[in-house]
């Protein structure tokens, strides 16, 4: 008995168990929003002193989505919260102190209305992330007549079977777009009539075939199918891919045709403006080029066109890095072949010579921002103080203490009643001064 009573006595309860957890979570969870305070404030350190451009990123997202490891819609929000820290102090001040969260804080800085920061730091110690978002759409808004329109965009979601894909297009290039597709639908369904009055006529010229949609088994054949606008479409993409093909076979950009003084190592294009030396390597690196050499204004000859990147040493590139090279960047499309020395200086146009890099790090490349070396398996980026760029994130096991902050207990959890929630409202701007009567 006095056995079986102690292990009973002993047993933590379901209940005592769950306490002890969600204390250990509150610590947690407040140490957690008092570093992603730090990150934000050193965020906004960057942004304000324009210290993310030695680094080669596109832009303060990419450099905290590179470095920290993180994915690019919390660095988004990281970099939203940093870029409004001044028009949110109460806010990102309770972030510091472990009180609030980042998507909380995120939220407010990517959505809320100027001068709002007293509301919604009161309104987000008990709202969820949710909570908020409905709250910001409460915010009465301008008339829609004030807002500016959006700008045309293609967006993709890829699912796991098909992709959807959302185009926004001004109405004169709808119209367009409407009458390229009309005109391949139009196409489509003349030769699908055709298939089917050329089938039937070979069909019915066989005394022995009474059906004309019978095989050979007496099993009716499938008709083809009506061509839908999916179809239209994708006869508009592949025939203008067709034409683009034939008129650049054998590259991603243009032609250039390039007038180069050997004597006072000066460019220049053809019928067009003086090109610096890194416009003039920009140029060169990745396109259908004539490159005229001249002294004193006499044609000498035309330099080597064995520079242009073939399709097959291209499929080659994209196979060896599928990405930018350049370490952080993620960008896939429309990459630039880069000769790693440069083509104009004797640089072979071979594998080992070639590295694919975005239009963005192309130009900084060139510019001197960034510098490329080889050998291309082994490339190394440095930035413009000479320091090598790693790929992956800057996290390593902590060297200091955690931050001292209170437990977050984190929102309520209870449900919001927005019949009596009082949204936030914008002040008007205060009347100009009247002018002083004499």
């Amino acid at each position: 008995m006095s056995g079986n009573a102690t292990s009973a006595s002993s047993e933590v309860l379901p209940g005592e168990r769950l306490e002890k957890l969600f204390d250990e979570l509150a610590e947690l969870t407040g140490q957690r929003n008092a570093i992603d305070g730090r990150i934000v404030a050193i965020t906004a350190e960057i942004d304000h002193d324009e210290l993310w451009g030695n680094t080669g990123a596109r832009s303060v997202a990419a450099l905290v989505a590179w470095k920290t490891g993180v994915s690019p819609a919390n660095a988004e929000t990281i970099a939203a919260v940093a870029h409004r820290l001044d028009d949110f102090p109460r806010c990102t001040e309770q972030l510091r102190e472990g009180r609030l969260s980042l998507d909380q804080v995120g939220v407010i800085a990517q959505r809320a209305g100027d001068g709002s920061d007293a509301h919604y730091a009161e309104l987000a110690l008990s709202a969820t992330v949710r909570q908020l978002r409905t709250a910001i759409k409460l915010e009465p808004r301008p008339e829609p007549e004030s807002q500016p329109e959006r700008p045309p965009s293609i967006t993709k979601t890829v699912g796991a079977h098909c992709t959807d894909w959302r185009i926004r297009l001004p109405n004169t290039c709808s119209a367009q777009f409407d009458a390229a597709l009309q005109s391949h639908h139009d196409a489509l369904i003349a030769e699908w009539k055709t298939d089917r009055e050329s089938a039937g006529a070979s069909k019915g010229d066989d005394p022995d075939d009474n059906d004309p949609s019978a095989g050979d088994d007496g099993t009716p054949k499938p008709n083809p199918p009506f061509p839908t606008n999916s179809d239209a479409f994708m006869r508009l993409v592949q025939t203008s891919w067709d034409a683009e093909a034939q008129r650049r076979p054998h590259g991603h950009r243009t032609t250039v045709v390039v007038h180069l003084d050997i004597k006072d190592k000066l460019a220049g294009l053809h019928l067009g403006p003086l090109l610096s030396a890194s416009e003039r390597q920009y140029l060169t690196c990745d396109a259908t080029a004539e490159v005229w050499f001249e002294r004193d204004g006499e044609v000498l000859g035309a330099g080597r066109t064995t520079r242009t990147i073939s399709r097959r040493l291209r499929r080659a590139l994209e196979h060896r890095h599928p990405t930018c090279a350049v370490p952080g960047c993620p960008a896939t499309r429309g990459l630039h072949a880069h000769h790693i020395r440069h083509w104009e200086d004797g640089g072979p146009t071979e594998l080992d010579n070639l590295v694919l890099v975005c239009p963005y790090h192309h130009r900084q490349h060139h510019r001197g921002t960034i510098t490329i070396a080889g050998p291309a398996p082994q490339i190394t980026v440095t930035d413009a103080a000479g320091e090598p760029l790693h790929p992956g994130s800057l996290a390593r096991p902590p060297q200091s203490p955690p931050p001292a902050v209170p437990p977050c207990p984190g929102p309520t959890g209870e449900r919001a009643d927005w019949w009596w929630y009082q949204p936030f409202e914008p002040q008007p701007p205060p009347d100009p001064p009247s002018p002083e009567c004499n």
